[in-house]
């Protein structure tokens, strides 16, 4: 597959026109949405009479996650209680890709608000894995790195409030990268009082996911949180010498699960690799385990569907009536308390990076769970901890506020398995020029999901 600054680079030359990639893209949609539903409000008539911004990704189509707000596109959360929401207006994010040229052909599914990690919803129905339809792409980012698995899309807009980039991308054996806290604004909109989420990219290609982040960073008036600008385009990372990195290999997660013997394997593979590769690989493990901090976060992330304005909560799923609820009886003391146990721990975990640049860990605990999997048990706190129970090494990584990336690196029953890559703070450029030295040694482009 061409990956979007290929296609982009093509509309430049003259050898295809953004009318001709739309049409095309559509036509691949058309074909592959009703077996995988990654796809739940199409945009296809503004699309064919859009003339796309000159940017660096002119007449690229783009997908935008259903969470994000686009002006005359429905957008649900994937809740029934936003069926019919049609914004008046774009979030920044959404701004920023329509002016770096991007074509925006509709919504990409996602699990209510966003909530959990497998894409699956009462109004939207469950997106399915294009490496295995019985199988999920992860979630909350599930539509997006299906889209893209499907071989519809080679780049999709996705966020990452707990590992919903870097579990989808995982998944769905693509390149995924959650940007520092501050690095991607929310606004119009706050991400609660760490910032846990950030707009990102799902993408084939390294390079892609480096340009799409020059496109997507950058502050707007009154962000919270603000990282510094990096000292040259993230594009120009991609191919540049990492040098000889120290890096701490891990399969202890934070969130004390299980993890599958073959995907630590597959970690334990990937630190040869990279010790073949010149870097300077022990095994270690960040000061993350901490039940106290993970009660913390619960705390935080229970918020996200009381935040919403819902009239009637009954037209929720039985696991955000129980987070709204349970965010309802926890006083404002509590959270300031629980934002202060957070800040805290994140402090201690990040002084390990004094001592290496990088950790590297599985992507996830299992495979990609069969369909349903989260959803079984009727008890929706039951529900919520299968969430954990399969991702246990992404949402530390929310609360620190650091860099991480998921990066294919196998295939293991079928089924794509890859790792994380975790930066030090503002640590973007490091995690692209090592993902883009993997890339290079371990192709994983040509090992997709062929359709067309």
């Amino acid at each position: 597959m061409t990956d979007a600054l290929g296609l982009a680079a093509q509309v430049r030359a003259g050898d295809v026109s953004a009318a001709e990639l739309t049409e095309d893209a559509i036509r691949k949609i058309e074909a592959t949405n009703p077996q995988f539903n990654f796809l739940v409000t199409d945009s296809f008539e503004q699309a064919r009479g859009t003339t796309p911004a000159d940017g660096p990704f002119a007449g690229v189509p783009m997908l935008v996650k259903d969470l994000n707000e686009t002006a005359g596109i429905r957008t649900t959360f994937s809740s029934r209680a936003f069926a019919n929401y049609v914004p008046e207006s774009d979030s920044a994010v959404v701004r920023r890709i329509k002016d770096a040229g991007f074509v925006i052909l509709g919504k990409s599914n996602t699990p209510e608000f966003g909530i959990t990690a497998v894409t699956e919803s009462d109004l939207n129905g469950a997106c399915r894995n294009p490496w295995n339809p019985e199988r999920t792409p992860g979630g909350s980012s599930g539509g997006a790195a299906a889209a893209v698995a499907a071989g519809t899309i080679p780049l999709a807009h996705g966020s990452d409030g707990g590992g919903s980039i870097r579990i989808p991308a995982s998944c769905c054996g693509l390149f995924g990268i959650k940007p520092s806290r501050g690095r991607v604004s929310p606004a119009p909109l706050v991400s609660g009082s760490l910032e846990l989420s950030q707009s990102g990219p799902i993408s084939v290609s390294v390079r892609d996911a480096a340009a799409f982040l020059d496109v997507l960073a950058g502050y707007e008036w009154g962000d919270a949180h603000w990282a510094a600008p990096p000292e040259r385009p993230f594009l120009d990372e991609v191919g540049a010498d990492p040098g000889r990195l120290r890096i701490a290999f891990t399969a202890e997660p934070a969130i004390p699960y299980e993890v599958e013997p073959a995907l630590v394997g597959v970690a334990r593979a990937a630190a040869d690799a990279l010790a073949e590769l010149g870097h300077d690989v022990i095994e270690a493990t960040p000061p993350w385990a901490d039940e106290a901090a993970l009660s913390a976060f619960a705390k935080l992330w229970q918020l996200s569907p009381a935040l919403y304005s819902v009239q009637d909560e009954s037209q929720l799923m039985p696991i955000n009536q129980a987070l709204a609820q349970a965010a309802r009886e926890t006083s404002s003391v509590v959270f300031a308390l629980a934002v202060g146990a957070l800040q805290r721990a994140a402090r201690r975990i990040v002084a390990f990076w004094d001592d290496v640049d990088v950790v590297l860990t599985p992507g996830l605990a299992k495979l990609p769970v069969p369909i349903g999997w989260v959803f079984e048990p009727d008890d929706p706190w039951e529900q919520f901890a299968r969430g954990g129970e399969f991702t246990p090494f992404t949402p530390i990584v929310n609360i620190t506020g650091q860099p991480a990336a998921a990066v294919p690196f196998d295939v293991v029953d079928g089924l794509p398995a890859g790792v994380q890559l975790i930066g030090p703070p503002a640590g973007e450029a490091i995690l692209f020029r090592l993902a883009a030295q993997l890339e290079e040694a371990n192709p994983w482009s040509q090992r997709l999901p062929s359709f067309f």
